[in-house]
């Protein structure tokens, strides 16, 4: 008998010291990281935990609505990124939604040109699908003129040429990478950037042609406000938010800025950027942030040409100072410009001018022409700020 039980044990006794083995490692625990990589984590805010993904079948929601539910929605089941749609799915069947998608449906009967596509609305979120967002770009209203809209917030189809407020953008970006490159044939598309997990998200998702904010206070404020606020609840370890204006300004008041860097500005349309745009550093500044919480590899390549990149100039990114940073190279040779211009002044030749005197004159010759410009406000919509919506047209 108790050589039987020595053969059972030996047959199976491979197993029960498996689990003792489990118990040990149990009793000691797993190994606890280092009091450095803590100490890091927690200055850097991001040792917050991501919430796990939600499980979402989508056909199993979309087979739940009724008729008129999946009618009205069949857009957002087609072209919403099921990332957004997993998130958004309780918003969508809200009777707030639907009224916006019958208006819609209103404005398509009536024989109204709508921008952008209604296969663009969506469009954000396919190319920024909700666990890539690093940084959010807030616009207001969509571009209403033919080929312009297409669903990212100030990017512009070729051979639409940048509207004003993007080439702007542009000059802030360029002074703080100097290597930046506008795209060629004053390019104004963005989807490298949404690629690269940059939301551009406008207030309102469509708009009449022609007809600036015509589809404002429908609807679309309240469901790109809970897109903000999912982005902000959820992405826990930290986005940027970039806030240009006083209408994107007081959509990001509900964020919390211990968990998320907030950055504010004015717009970038020609009516309000040079009181400040230029130069609020906002690119770099977002980098510098998100290179801290998430690495190097954390950052955003601004770079809009093929085969460019903004971050492989050996550019330090440490305080986001709007390109003030420089390499020592650079330094160098600023020294020797200044040399060369002192030597001029002292053989009589042009005189040595501080670039800060030519910025002050011409902020003042913006600032002047401003003023002839009639501050209102439409809808809701502080036109002192500006809005994307003077995009030039494109000549058939």
């Amino acid at each position: 008998m108790s050589t039987l039980k020595r053969k059972a044990g030996a047959e199976t006794g491979a197993e029960p010291k498996k689990a003792k083995q489990g118990n040990i490692m149990s009793f000691f625990g797993a190994p606890k990281p280092s009091s450095t990589a803590a100490d890091g984590a927690a200055k850097s805010g991001s040792s917050a935990p991501e919430p796990a993904p939600i499980k979402f079948d989508k056909a199993k929601w979309a087979a739940s609505l009724t008729p008129e539910q999946r009618q009205l929605l069949q857009l957002e089941i087609d072209t919403l990124h099921e990332s957004w749609l997993a998130l958004l799915k309780d918003e969508l069947v809200t009777k707030e939604f639907l009224e916006l998608k019958r208006f819609l449906e209103r404005e398509a009967a009536a024989g109204k040109k709508v921008f952008p596509p209604k296969e663009d609305i969506y469009s954000w979120s396919r190319h920024t699908p909700f666990s890539t967002v690093k940084v959010v770009i807030l616009g207001q209203d969509p571009y209403h003129n033919f080929n312009q809209a297409h669903g990212l917030a100030f990017s512009v189809r070729p051979p639409t040429p940048a509207p004003p407020s993007l080439k702007n953008m542009y000059i802030a970006l360029k002074n703080d990478y100097p290597s930046f490159t506008p795209p060629p044939n004053r390019g104004g598309l963005l989807t490298p950037w949404a690629d690269r997990g940059v939301l551009m998200l406008n207030t309102c998702l469509t708009v009449r042609a022609h007809e600036a904010n015509s589809h404002s206070n429908r609807g679309w404020e309240r469901f790109t406000q809970r897109c903000i606020d999912l982005v902000a609840a959820r992405r826990a370890r930290g986005v940027v938010f970039m806030a240009w204006g006083t209408p994107a300004g007081k959509r990001v008041l509900r964020v919390d800025t211990k968990r998320h860097l907030v950055l504010k500005s004015v717009h970038p349309s020609p009516l309000s950027a040079a009181r400040g745009f230029f130069t609020c550093g906002h690119f770099r500044t977002a980098n510098d942030w998100l290179a801290e919480r998430y690495g190097e590899g954390g950052r955003v390549d601004w770079a809009l040409v093929e085969g460019e990149s903004v971050l492989n100039k050996g550019i330090p990114t440490n305080g986001g100072s709007a390109g003030k940073e420089k390499n020592k190279q650079e330094e160098e040779e600023e020294e020797e410009g200044r040399e060369k211009e002192e030597q001029e002044d002292e053989n009589g030749g042009k005189k040595k001018v501080e670039a800060t005197i030519v910025k002050d004159a011409e902020n003042k010759e913006a600032a002047a022409k401003e003023t002839t410009v009639v501050e209102k406000k439409k809808d809701g919509v502080d036109v002192a700020d500006g809005d994307e919506n003077a995009a030039p047209e494109v000549q058939a």
